[in-house]
Formats: structure tokens, sequence, C-alpha cells
């Protein structure tokens, strides 16, 4: 008999989801370790319920049970707890009370390729970005984790959602000077976001990367999230904006969800919905990118998946 379990699990997922959102939402992860009378008493929720959250978050590997004892994993201290490492609460926040529901366009945008009616107010607004920034915070982590920029002195950030790329980056490049340059209601958006110790390393400048000058020289550039948000036409002039502030041997850094089915990543095509579904953006197979590549005076060097983030195009100018 053909196991369902493959099928099961992928039915199920949007339930495991939702447990996840309200295990951290109700502080689950934050009153462990514990026995679920002592996480209920903690997080103040019924022992039921939180015996409930806590199995489900151990069915995901994300907590474990033993002698009647849940306790975090390594990587829910790190991200969920409230310790003093980075907090993605805010994402799953965001990802609960706004793109869950908004999922239910999901059939009708894969039907029309169009995305669902999403209408933000000031209040879900903030809620956005505050996920969307701190979601863009862990690909800055995991870049600057896998990619050594002490090679750098120079890093450009051009039309970038987020200043977190250019601060992990140059705390753990001492020598190395960044700017980012963005359209004028970014720039607003992303002012006094730098971390102390880096903000006297990076500068900001007022520029529309697709029809303004870009000002400085660089041994390399950043287009981080830059993809996804315009057609195939605006990202070649976004290539060659950054060609023309380098030199020979400079290097090219495009981060973005990609599409390459070849690999088996989830992650992409999951993001894939999700953008289309929300506003419409396109995440690009990887081979299409990559081509843009010697259109607009760059050589491929790798394509390197990041934990839990996008891909990263490393490129060389020629």
């Amino acid at each position: 008999m053909t196991d369902p379990t493959p099928l099961v699990a992928a039915a199920t997922g949007f339930m495991a989801a939702k447990q996840l959102f309200a295990a951290s939402e109700l502080g689950v992860f934050a009153a462990l370790p514990g026995t679920a009378a002592e996480v209920a008493e903690r997080a103040g929720l019924p022992e039921r319920s939180a015996r409930i959250l806590a199995d489900a978050m151990v069915g995901m590997g994300l907590v474990t049970h033993a002698d009647g004892v849940y306790a975090n994993t390594e990587v829910t201290s790190a991200y969920l707890a409230g310790g003093d490492g980075l907090d993605l609460r805010p994402w799953l926040a965001f990802w609960n009370s706004l793109s869950y529901p908004h999922w239910q366009h999901y059939t009708e945008s894969m039907r029309t390729a169009k995305p669902g009616p999403f209408q933000l107010d000031e209040a879900t607004m903030g809620e956005f970005m505050a996920g969307v920034q701190t979601y863009n915070s862990l690909h800055a982590r995991m870049l600057a984790e896998n990619y050594d920029f002490t090679a750098h002195r120079n890093v450009l950030d051009l039309g970038g959602l987020s200043t977190a790329f250019l601060a992990e980056a140059a705390a753990r490049a001492p020598e190395l000077r960044g700017a980012f340059v963005s359209t004028a209601d970014f720039l607003a958006m992303v002012s006094g976001s730098l971390p102390a110790d880096v903000a006297d390393r990076i500068s900001f400048h007022e520029a529309d990367p697709l029809t303004d000058d870009v000002p400085g020289r660089y041994d390399a550039v950043l287009l981080e999230h830059v993809i996804h948000r315009f057609d195939a036409e605006q990202n070649k002039t976004f290539l060659r904006v950054a060609r023309g502030v380098v030199d020979p041997g400079a290097t090219l850094l495009v981060l973005d969800f990609l599409l390459d089915p070849a690999d088996g990543r989830r992650i992409d095509p999951v993001l894939a919905g999700e953008y289309l579904v929300i506003d419409g953006t396109v995440v690009y197979p990887e081979a299409e990118v990559v081509g843009w590549l010697a259109e607009t005076g760059w050589r491929l060097v790798e394509v390197r998946p990041l934990p839990g983030s996008p891909r990263v195009v490393v490129a060389e100018a020629v």
C-alpha cells in the first residue's frame, strides 16, 4: 500500500502553521522549559491548550519532551523565546494576522495570476512592515554568516528594502563602509534603523536607480529584494547601473527568492505564492535571472541558497 504520509503532511500544513503562530503569540516558547501545567501557568493558558500546543511543537521538531518536561530546541530558543537573539515573533505575527487570512484568495490568484484585494490601514501597515523587516533581518544575518564581507571595503545596497544587510556586513567587517541608495520614500522608511556601532560607516543617498545617477564607486553591489519587485527590463537596468559604479573584478550579490525545481527547495515556490497573492510581485526562475547577467556586464560565480532565506547569486564584473 502506498504511504500517504507526504500527502497528509502537506494537506495539514495550514494547521501546523496556525499552531506555530498561536504558540508564538501565546508565549509558549517563552514559558519553556516546564511541564504542561507549568507552561500553562506561566503563559496564562488552560493546561489542555498548553499541552496541545507544546505537543504540536514537539511533533514539528521545534520543542523537545523528556520526563514530562518540554524544552526549547536551539532554533526556538534563538528566535522565539524572547532572549537576546534575533526575535522573529513579529514576522510570525504578520503572517498570522495578515498573510494567513489573505491566502483565502490563493486559488483565485493562481487562476488569474493576479493578487487578491489587500488593504492596509495605519495600524495594519505598522504590523506589516514590522513583519517584513523582521524577516529581512533574518535574511541579512544569514547572508552575513554565509558570505565573507571582509573582502570588501565599499559596499552599495542599491534600491533595497532594509539597512540590516549593510549593518550585518559592517558588524563582521570592521573596515567596510556602506552606502544605501534608494528613493525618498524608502529612505524615510529606514531612517534611524541602523545600530549605533555601525551607523557612522553607512551613508544614505537619495536616487531612483531606474532614472537617476548613482553616486560613488564600490567594490561590491548588493541587490537585496529588488529583483522580485520589478519586471525583466527594469531588473536589467538595475544590473547595468550596478555595473556602472564598479570596476572589473568587483562583486555583485543578488539576494532574492528564485525558482529552481531541480534542487527541491520548498521555500522559494511557497514565497512565490505569497508574493503573487499579496501584491502580484514575481519570484523569477533562477535561470532567467542568471541569463540577465551576461547581458549587463557580469559573469556568474555561483548561486548559494541561504538557510531559511532567499538564494544569493554571486557574480563578478567583467
